[in-house]
C-alpha cells in the first residue's frame, strides 16, 4: 500500500515540478532525494549532480579498503553493502567515470544507470538478504575516488564484480 502511495506522490510531485518549468533530470534527482528523506527505498539516476557508484565485491579484502578509507577521511561513507549480492556500492563524485581507468577489481557506473538506494534508516544487516548502508554518509560527503582506486588496486577485492554484472546482463558464455 505504501509503495503505490509513493508511487502515486511521486508522479504527482513530477507533474507539479515539471510544470513550473524545470528540466526533468532535475525534476528526478528532486523526486528520489525526497524519497531518501522520506527514508524510504529509492531509485537514484548516477551521475548529474549527485553521484557516480564504484562496485567491489563485499569479501574480506574489500572491508579492508572500507577501512583504510575510513582513515582516509576520517570516517569512510557514503557505502551500501548489498548482502544478496555479495557487493559493496561506494557513493563517490558525479564525474568519476569520465577519468576512472579500466580495473580489474572494481566497476565505476554513472549516468545512464540507476541505483536503488536503501532506506536511511537501514544501517544494519537486514534479516532477508539486500542492500543496507555499511557506512551512512554522516555529511553530504562522497567517498574519494582517487584513493579508492588506489587502495582498490593495492588490497584487488575478491571475487571481481565484472562476473556478477555479466551473469545479470546475460553476457556471461
Amino acid at each position: 500500500m505504501t509503495a503505490i502511495m509513493t508511487t502515486g506522490a511521486n508522479a504527482m510531485m513530477q507533474t507539479r515540478v515539471g510544470a513550473a518549468g524545470l528540466p526533468r533530470g532535475l525534476v528526478e534527482e528532486l523526486c528520489s532525494l525526497l524519497g531518501i528523506a522520506a527514508n524510504q527505498d529509492t531509485s537514484v539516476r548516477l551521475g548529474g549532480s549527485c553521484f557516480d557508484v564504484v562496485v567491489t565485491s563485499s569479501g574480506v579484502q574489500a572491508s579492508a579498503a572500507v577501512t583504510f578509507m575510513d582513515e582516509v577521511q576520517g570516517g569512510c561513507g557514503p557505502v551500501v553493502e548489498d548482502t544478496r549480492d555479495g557487493l559493496f556500492y561506494w557513493l563517490v563524485p558525479p564525474g568519476t567515470t569520465s577519468w576512472w581507468e579500466p580495473h580489474t577489481h572494481a566497476v565505476c557506473l554513472g549516468a545512464p544507470f540507476k541505483i536503488m538506494l536503501p532506506s536511511l534508516k537501514s544501517t544494519t544487516p537486514p534479516s532477508a538478504p539486500g542492500p543496507y548502508w555499511l557506512r551512512p554518509s554522516a555529511s553530504d560527503c562522497l567517498v574519494p575516488a582517487a584513493p579508492l582506486w588506489r587502495i582498490l588496486d593495492q588490497i584487488r577485492p575478491e571475487p571481481t564484480p565484472h562476473t556478477a554484472f555479466a551473469d545479470r546482463l546475460c553476457l556471461a558464455p
